[in-house]
């Protein structure tokens, strides 16, 4: 099968560092390739950035029908455009948020999340509540840096997040606990082995769950909300 996995935003580098992660843990039979718009934020950080990035999002998805990618990871932790890229695909489309919500469910009662700036806290509170996972999440935490300061400064970032999962294993009582940026997953095994609390990292959690699913033979319903958008506005030439 072949996983297609997009960045939303324009920084190759973290493409290449999600890229990285996939690649470690997928079947040896699964081919995954990795793309990002260049036009788009070179982070998302809120709404405004996340508008800007689904078109391009879109585009990459469409390309990857023509080349007949089997199934889609969206690796930003927003979600950006999920339903929308979901109309336009054949496959299961991923966001990395639904994926380490379910994964983190499925290995604990409780868990918390941390993400880079405050200002993500309230979208990925309002994507916990869509996701059906509100009485599972004990907080949304944030280290307050921004996100391409996790490639700046990977040590600082890593030192930040060790001191937030040992609070919200003190104070959330939180027994697992997922990164809430893309960006984060290179630092996964090792801040599952400094803290000993299970951490979950979105990318590598959907991309397990793609591989899951297409082969499984299932593919995104056609029927009504997912179905592929109307063509509009095309005038006839005689």
């Amino acid at each position: 099968m072949h996983i297609r996995l997009i960045n939303p935003n324009s920084t190759a580098s973290m493409t290449a560092q999600a890229l990285d992660s996939a690649l470690r843990v997928k079947h040896m039979d699964t081919k995954i390739s990795a793309a990002n718009p260049v036009d788009t934020p070179v982070s998302i950080e809120g709404g405004a950035d996340e508008a800007l990035a689904v078109p391009g999002l879109l585009q990459e998805i469409r390309k990857g029908e023509q080349l007949g990618v089997n199934a889609y990871v969206i690796a930003c932790f927003d979600d950006p455009g999920l339903h929308a890229a979901r109309e336009v695909a054949r496959g299961p489309v991923i966001g990395i948020c639904q994926a380490a919500v379910q994964v983190a469910m499925t290995i604990s009662r409780r868990f918390s999340i941390i993400t880079t700036l405050p200002r993500s806290i309230p979208i990925i509170e309002d994507l916990v509540g869509n996701y059906g996972a509100e009485r599972h999440c004990r907080r949304v935490r944030a280290i307050n840096l921004p996100v391409l300061g996790l490639e700046e400064d990977p040590l600082a970032a890593e030192l930040m997040l060790i001191r937030e999962i040992e609070a919200a294993k003190k104070e959330d009582a939180a027994e697992a606990i997922i990164l809430g940026c893309a960006g984060m997953s290179a630092l996964c095994d090792r801040l599952r082995e400094a803290t000993g609390v299970p951490v979950i990292d979105g990318v590598t959690a959907a991309v397990k769950l793609a591989e899951a699913l297409v082969g499984a033979g299932y593919s995104t319903s056609k029927v009504n909300a997912y179905d592929y958008p109307r063509i509009k506005g095309i005038e006839l030439v005689a």
